[in-house]
């Protein structure tokens, strides 16, 4: 029964790289008997985890790699209990949410087998929607896109450690210069520029051309909405074209607030229909296409209107839109690196997060619109040094 697994297994490690790895890499060496690394599709899960198969100590006859889409009309427990049997150790199953009803058999794998499994799903919405019946068994640990401390370590190879937001604040100016003397770079804004274009999703590094990798994300996404999207919640395909038209509209916003009626009316959708509105935006902001960012009093409503509507990163924007607004970019990328911190769009400034407020601009960009602000920062791009109240917008891209 493992002989065709052991097979594609072995022609997977055959040709994979090991000399980059992404920041979540070191999670899975955790003790976690059944571990679940979500993220959307494209960020390098699948990389990640044949890296930590082959670079396990454990003998290559007791781990065993299995994608679910290789499962032909077998029981995944039936595969799971022979591979125990043959005195197996670790298992990694990607792409779980092609296996259907895969929690009912994962929680008999994990009540009954003395086994480490780690699974992934491309799909955020399906591993989300079987959590429940998972969550006293299975730590879910979500994965996103490479920052831009990850996509110098992969250009040039450069080991940089990633920063907390408090360390950036209190100390960015000594920060930015150390980054700039150890890269030994005389400028990053090009790197930079590069970055927000098409660095966020590891697989540009397959071959470098812009063209065939935006090709490519675009035919990404369309997966997540033409096939991810309708396997969890039983949409219909023209509710698929309205997800489209609002991607269309985010991108002619600068940037999106939505004004719910002229939201429905782009949606082609009845003018009373809030909540099913309300909803289709959660969906997809768990699909990792766009971003909602609600006002801090609004935090925990679900059927609230969102101060402002982002695609979900940089490069869906160079991916999906024919004209990039710069200052529409600059927000996505800081919202994008700070989606670990609690995030909330600011009645003066653009952002608040932690107690602090954030106001996004170019270089020339002044303190004036939040002044009166404690504990306030213009984030600036096209510098490459900040001064108290200033600080680089490349620099956020060390938050992970």
């Amino acid at each position: 029964m493992l002989e065709k697994f052991r097979l594609f297994q072995s022609s997977l490690l055959k040709n994979l790289k090991t000399t980059h790895k992404r920041y979540f890499y070191e999670e899975l060496k955790n003790d976690e008997k059944l571990l679940g690394i979500l993220g959307a599709r494209g960020v390098g899960k699948t990389t990640a985890l044949l890296q930590y198969l082959k670079e396990s100590d454990i003998p290559i006859s007791e781990k065993l790699y299995i994608s679910a889409d290789w499962i032909d009309g077998e029981s995944l427990f039936d595969i799971v209990e022979t591979f125990y049997k043959e005195n197996g150790k670790l298992l990694i199953i990607d792409e779980i949410h092609k296996y259907p009803n895969f929690e009912k058999e994962l929680k008999i794998i994990y009540d009954i087998l003395d086994l480490r499994v780690i699974v992934s799903g491309s799909s955020a919405l399906s591993i989300n929607h079987a959590k429940a019946d998972l969550s006293r068994r299975m730590l879910v640990k979500e994965v996103k896109g490479m920052s831009f401390r990850e996509f110098l370590k992969f250009k040039y190879g450069f080991e940089i450690d990633s920063i907390t937001l408090d360390e950036l604040i209190k100390n960015h100016i000594n920060i930015a210069f150390e980054i700039l003397g150890k890269i030994e770079k005389p400028s990053l804004i090009p790197d930079f520029k590069e970055y927000l274009e098409v660095g966020y999703y590891p697989f540009y590094f397959q071959n470098q051309n812009k063209i065939s990798y935006l090709l490519k994300l675009k035919e990404t996404i369309n997966v997540v909405l033409e096939v991810d999207i309708p396997a969890i919640s039983n949409i219909k395909f023209t509710t698929i074209r309205k997800f489209k038209k609002l991607i269309e509209y985010i991108c002619t916003s600068h940037p999106f607030k939505p004004n719910m009626q002229e939201l429905l009316t782009k949606m082609d959708m009845p003018k009373t229909a809030y909540a099913e509105a309300y909803e289709y935006l959660e969906l997809l902001q768990k699909a990792k296409i766009i971003r909602l960012i609600k006002s801090a009093n609004k935090k925990d409503a679900i059927l609230t209107k969102p101060e402002k509507i982002y695609l979900n990163n940089t490069n869906l924007h160079f991916c999906y839109c024919e004209t990039q607004e710069t200052g529409s970019i600059r927000e996505v990328f800081f919202a994008s690196m700070l989606e670990d911190y609690d995030i909330y769009a600011s009645k003066k400034g653009d952002f608040t997060i932690n107690g602090y407020t954030f106001e996004i601009g170019g270089k020339n960009k002044t303190k004036m619109q939040i002044k009166e602000i404690e504990d306030s920062f213009v984030v600036k791009d096209d510098i490459e040094i900040g001064d108290k109240d200033s600080i680089p917008l490349w620099l956020f891209g060390f938050l992970y």
